[in-house]
């Protein structure tokens, strides 16, 4: 069972099939795209989320990869963001992005507290590796607010060709938890099953 975390503003919840729709709509937008690896399409196709969480995601879900909507508190069934964590890293072992709309409120890093919780203390991950496009400051400060350490910089292909080169973290257990003692109370949250789609 993947868990669902409720937090002060915030519903992070299994990804399911019904979610394809508001996964496209949001996702499909070169704001967003542009930050990715350039394997992800550009144009993006019509088909490409489907495709994606059928085939990628929901076979894998619980098993190798957990991904989680993320939702405002009020509104559980409407996805406005995924946080995607994986097992085998490439080298990176984490993936997120947000609705434009939604950029600046600080949701990202509420969103990504409990998931990385979940990664050292359920799933027994001892360091997280995460990535992003040297210039993409905004995926940069969700890194550095949790105590990531930045250990590189390579080349890389993305979306948008003004981005050339990758910066590399790593989160290990114990900068996790040193980070944890001071931000307990600013990232309170539950673990519950609220209602949404099957």
């Amino acid at each position: 069972m993947i868990p669902t975390f409720i937090t002060s503003r915030l519903c992070v919840r299994p990804v399911c099939a019904t979610d394809i729709p508001a996964w496209h709509r949001h996702f499909n937008c070169y704001e967003i795209i542009g930050e990715l690896a350039s394997s992800v399409p550009w144009p993006f196709p019509a088909d490409g989320t489907e495709q994606f969480v059928r085939n990628k995601i929901l076979p894998n879900q619980g098993h190798d990869r957990w991904t989680w909507a993320i939702c405002l508190k009020e509104l559980p069934n409407e996805l406005i963001g995924v946080i995607d964590l994986w097992r085998e890293g490439s080298p990176e072992n984490r993936g997120f992005w947000l609705a434009r709309e939604f950029w600046g409120r600080g949701y990202m890093s509420e969103a990504t507290y409990p998931v990385t919780d979940f990664a050292f203390q359920d799933l027994g991950f001892e360091k997280l590796i995460f990535n992003n496009a040297l210039g993409n400051d905004k995926s940069r400060r969700v890194k550095e607010r949790v105590g990531a350490t930045h250990i590189g910089t390579v080349p890389k292909l993305f979306v948008n060709p003004d981005y050339t080169q990758a910066e590399i973290w790593e989160l290990t257990r114990q900068n996790w938890e040193r980070y944890k003692q001071h931000t307990t109370a600013l990232y309170e949250y539950s673990v519950s099953k609220p209602p949404y789609p099957d």
